[in-house]
């Protein structure tokens, strides 16, 4: 069923058919260009406000571009499949700028702003710039319960770019809940790929800015409730399942700010990269259960966070939680770090998880500028080199221990030579420029260490 206005129920041709890359775009087939024959729909709210569509039968094809125009309440798409070659395009209507969002909602139905359910192969954004597509949540009390944008039941293979999402609960959400007695909703049966999301505004929202991937380790149907334990603990006669990973995230040229609880929270994911990406003022809820800048959650493997900017927020700037499962890789690399209430990076993997930490600046930290804690069974030594720490524990009479912290059989193997990590008490004995990205001022004895902006 499809409840939508046509303006053009005749099909028109368009040559613009790209969602502008930013400088930084990284070479992936969702950017391919769609053909210019591509046909083109416009498509506007009901008198409700609404936009629902269930593409069961196929009314939109692979190739196919749908204009929005308006102001819409909520938009919610189901069935809508394009292909690796020819993706379905989503974007607002040509030098219009589309609203969708209900600041009033504060409870009941239509919990999300717009949201895809069973899609594939789909490109979602503003023609040319963040402007031009604002998704602006609930302000209201409930406003907790809310999604801005939600990526669910198996919707993968899909593109997000060039949009503003503002206030809300969660800004994006992007996983698939398993569903008891279906076996396609769970691990390993189901993986989700590709997913990009880039050159993308989040600001405002009372939870995670980006919630990416499903955070049980497992999912307990008898209670309907997450399980993190060992299955060596598992209740007898409990339903337990795993929940479905995602296959190639990639998450950059963001700006995430002023979030509730984490800024980007990613888990469950194997090909994971965020990288190009500004967090500032995220755990505004002062959680200190949710408070990473940048989180590389449980169940991730082989990932890679670099060139990234998080700074001036209350919690700690990245917190990893990744597996060493299968060989699984992991670093974290020229990121610059400053600024924060808690620790700096923090660290507690699963499965003798091993990450190369290079090259990051991790300055004016609260606590410990880098935490290691192998409780949860990362013993192996972590690969640290060429990485500034500057003024620890509130840049207040530091010990040593606060450059590089480890609890609990964690470990660390230390840089040498031109790998060798720079330790200072404040930034003027670092001879850094606070406000140039840190960059080394003349008579620095920084070196080759610490975080260069590209």
């Amino acid at each position: 069923m499809i409840v939508a206005a046509l303006l053009y129920l005749v099909v028109s041709y368009s040559t613009e058919t790209r969602l502008t890359p930013g400088s930084n775009i990284h070479s992936s087939s969702l950017t391919d260009t769609v053909e210019t024959s591509a046909r083109e729909y416009t498509l506007v709210p009901d008198i409700r406000g609404r936009l629902n569509i269930d593409n069961s039968r196929n009314t939109y094809r692979p190739g196919d571009i749908l204009n929005l125009k308006g102001n819409f309440k909520s938009i919610f798409i189901a069935n809508l499949s394009g292909t690796a070659a020819k993706p379905i395009v989503i974007r607002n209507y040509r030098n219009t700028v589309v609203k969708i969002g209900e600041p009033n909602w504060n409870g009941g139905g239509y919990s999300s702003a717009c949201e895809f359910s069973n899609c594939h192969y789909i490109r979602f954004g503003g023609q040319s710039d963040r402007s031009l597509l604002v998704i602006n949540g609930s302000v209201q009390a409930a406003r907790e319960a809310y999604h801005n944008l939600h990526i669910g039941n198996r919707t993968d293979n899909i593109e997000i770019s060039f949009l503003t999402i503002m206030n809300g609960g969660n800004g994006i959400v992007a996983k698939t809940d398993p569903v008891k007695g279906d076996p396609g909703t769970v691990h390993p049966t189901l993986v989700i790929r590709n997913l990009l999301i880039h050159n993308v505004t989040v600001t405002g929202t009372k939870n995670e800015g980006m919630y990416i991937g499903h955070t049980a380790t497992y999912w307990d149907h008898t209670v309907n409730q997450p399980y993190y334990g060992s299955p060596s603990n598992f209740t007898p006669g409990h339903d337990y399942v795993q929940p479905a990973k995602w296959e190639n995230v990639k998450i950059y040229n963001n700006l995430v700010s002023n979030t509730g609880l984490d800024g980007i929270q990613a888990a469950a994911v194997d090909g994971l990269e965020i990288f190009h990406n500004e967090v500032t003022q995220w755990g505004t809820q002062r959680n200190p259960g949710h408070n990473g800048g940048i989180l590389i959650g449980g169940r991730t493997t082989n990932t890679n966070t670099h060139d990234n900017h998080v700074h001036d927020g209350w919690g700690e700037f990245c917190q990893f939680y990744g597996s060493g499962e299968n060989g699984a890789t992991h670093i974290i690399s020229n990121n610059l770090f400053t600024d924060n209430q808690g620790d700096g990076i923090s660290m507690r993997g699963t499965d003798n998880a091993i990450v190369r930490i290079t090259n990051n600046t991790i300055a004016c930290t609260k606590g410990n500028s880098l935490r290691i804690n192998g409780y949860t069974g990362m013993k192996g030594k972590q690969i640290v080199n060429a990485n500034a720490f500057i003024a620890p524990n509130g840049g207040k009479g530091a010990h040593v221990r606060n450059y590089i912290y480890v609890e609990q059989g964690g470990d660390a193997e230390e840089g040498t030579g031109n790998e060798e990590n720079k330790k200072f008490q404040t930034p003027l004995e670092a001879r850094v420029n606070t406000a140039e990205y840190y960059r080394p001022q003349e008579g620095s004895s920084i070196g080759n260490a610490g975080y260069r902006r590209k």
